[in-house]
């Protein structure tokens, strides 16, 4: 007899959140607490209807196959009743050769069943992936700052591959267990009522055992992947931040951390298993007490005079009973893992559902042109609601001046510039490009006609040249190579063992820090933007190379409006425009020798930097 075995897959497990949770983690744990609805499933079948003829065909295998187990057994009753029973050896080899073909044809649909459903999974999981993906191109920067590395990670991967389970494995595989138990069923309602009634009163067991199971298990196996969430995030960011662990000889320290985490995530796993350790065999034992039942009800009507029921036909219908109860323990264990899978899907769901926190109005206007005059409008802006970083702030800057920000850290320069830039809208005031409110201004057009260069020189894997290109995609080699000379530090290049193709490994790690940053300025050069920004961005050089490219700098900025900040005033002497900030607000402004003489705050920065560098 062919069983339904070979349609299982081992559940996953789930696990528990941990009390100590970010606000948004728990915001998590709150919606998944409840379990998945009939939402989720239609929203699993859209990503099916690219691939209907598939899916389609799929289901017709799985009503084909429900019904190919249940007539397998009944032809094997059939046999041992039949030709057996009655010690007919041509009706026996008729009864085998029928049977053998019948087997055959259930393994051909049960071939094209898998590989079907395996297709159709891989299908929606790279529909999944490439919307997580799109969709996080579409977040604004906010989004990055306030969700964690981790958690997103987990999306793409975890809880997708949950997705892919439940579509390549538990759906069909479910099906087919549900379609083969009411085949069995009708068959044997057909074959003998009195006995059908036996087991049809296991039904409201059934229905108990999953009510009484349902929930506890919908929040483990939920809770699990909040907590492979937190898994993932700690290993990310003990991996970036390794070199600073161990620095301050941290490494006990972290690994604590990280097997407290682990900890957390193998209980709350044994917890899960100890729910659906249980759940599983009580499963198993409510269907071998209804066939001892079967016995004790079907040995009576073969024993009593009265009925005088064939032995024969109690084996068939035996038979029968087995393949309706076969499926049960299986789709206990496809109940586990359908609740990760809804679990992940809902997830994702969840994830795809949170909208940019801004977006471009439908009349926002592409740039052709940008001249680069850039006006702040009593413009005031908070990170955070009722946390304002910036108050008040209005200046005006013509196209192609200079305009230095310059204050303490926490003043409000990078936020100033992060405005300019398009990355966040203003809370209050406007910020005017061209005249234009930056909010009427398409993003994507803006940002094509900037050029910023930060802090944290950020590098992508593959060539020093690939990276450069970034900056215009339709740069050739030579125009690459001739943002590396105008820079006036081709030699720091050319020391690379490939130059310009070389590669420049994750982060730009086979990279100094000053080869990283002159990297990123020939990227800003290269894309001959309209708007420079700058921010600290020569922090990471040192004083020399610092020295090298300041007229390199002169000619980047010439023609250009430019918003540089930065510690080194060395590098805003010959601003057009100075602002001093302090606490989000202007506090001074005007060139560099007007608040040199004004003996204001710039004053006093200026006299800090001329002991630090005589010191």
């Amino acid at each position: 007899m062919i069983s339904t075995q070979q349609e299982a897959t081992e559940a996953s497990r789930g696990a528990r959140a941990t009390p100590a949770l970010a606000e948004h983690e728990q915001d998590d744990i709150n919606v998944l607490a409840r379990p998945p609805g009939a939402d989720i499933l239609r929203w699993l079948v859209g990503y099916t209807r690219p691939y209907a003829a598939k899916r389609n065909t799929l289901v017709v295998l799985v009503v084909l196959r429900s019904i190919q187990l249940a007539a397998l057994a009944w032809m094997t009753g059939f046999i041992v009743s039949g030709p057996v029973a009655g010690r007919s050896p041509s009706g026996l080899l008729s009864g085998v050769l029928a049977y053998l073909a019948l087997a055959a044809w259930t393994q051909f649909c049960f071939h094209f069943r898998q590989r079907l459903a395996l297709e159709l999974g891989e299908s929606v999981v790279h529909d999944l992936r490439n919307d997580i993906f799109t969709h996080l191109q579409r977040m604004n920067v906010g989004f990055f700052h306030r969700v964690k590395l981790g958690r997103i990670i987990s999306r793409i991967t975890s809880d997708v591959d949950a997705v892919r389970a439940g579509v390549q494995d538990v759906v069909f595989t479910s099906l087919v267990g549900l379609g083969q138990m009411l085949a069995a069923a009708a068959l044997m309602l057909w074959y003998d009522p009195v006995l059908f009634l036996v087991v049809a009163a296991m039904g409201p067991i059934l229905g108990g055992l999953n009510y009484r199971f349902r929930g506890r298990l919908s929040r483990a196996h939920r809770a699990v992947q909040e907590s492979f969430s937190r898994v993932t995030s700690r290993l990310v960011e003990a991996v970036h931040g390794v070199q600073v662990t161990q620095g301050f000889a941290r490494q006990e320290t972290s690994a604590r951390l990280f097997r407290e985490l682990v900890a957390d995530h193998s209980k709350y796993n044994l917890e899960a298993a100890r729910i659906a350790g249980l759940f599983v065999p009580l499963l198993d034992l409510n269907s071998q007490s209804f066939l001892a039942s079967l016995l004790i009800v079907g040995g009576y009507r073969v024993l009593n005079p009265a009925i005088a029921m064939p032995a024969g036909e109690l084996i068939q219908f035996l038979f029968l009973a087995n393949i309706f109860f076969q499926p049960i323990q299986t789709l206990g264990d496809q109940y586990n893992q359908s609740l990760l899978t809804m679990a992940g899907a809902e997830r994702v769901r969840r994830f795809l559902s949170t909208p940019p926190d801004w977006v471009d109005r439908p009349e926002a206007r592409p740039l052709s042109r940008l001249r680069g005059e850039v006006t702040f409008e009593r413009v005031g802006f908070a990170y955070q609601a009722g946390r304002p970083v910036l108050a008040d702030i209005s200046f005006t800057v013509e196209p192609g001046h200079t305009v230095a920000l310059v204050g303490h850290t926490g003043s409000g320069k990078t936020s100033i510039v992060n405005l300019v830039a398009k990355f966040y809208l203003p809370t209050e005031g406007r910020v005017l490009i061209d005249g234009h409110d930056i909010r009427d201004l398409s993003t994507a057009s803006l940002h094509r006609k900037l050029g910023i260069v930060q802090q944290q020189n950020f590098l992508f894997s593959g060539t020093v040249a690939d990276n450069i290109r970034l900056g215009r995609p339709s740069a050739t080699d030579a125009e690459v190579a001739a943002s590396i000379e105008r820079l006036g530090c081709a030699d720091l290049i050319h020391a690379l063992p490939d130059g310009l193709q070389t590669e420049v490994g994750e982060s730009g790690r086979n990279l100094s820090v000053g080869q990283r940053q002159v990297v990123c300025f020939a990227r800003a050069l290269v894309a001959d933007p309209a708007i420079l920004i700058l921010d600290e961005a020569t922090s990471a050089i040192d004083v020399v190379t610092e020295h090298r490219i300041q007229q390199a700098l002169a000619r980047l900025v010439r023609g250009r409006t430019s918003f540089i900040v930065a510690h080194r005033l060395s590098t805003i002497r010959d601003a057009d425009l100075v602002l001093v900030l302090s606490q989000g607000r202007i506090v001074e402004r005007g060139s560099h020798a007007e608040l040199v003489l004004r003996a204001g705050d710039y004053a006093a920065l200026h006299r800090q930097y001329a002991l630090s560098i005589a010191a």
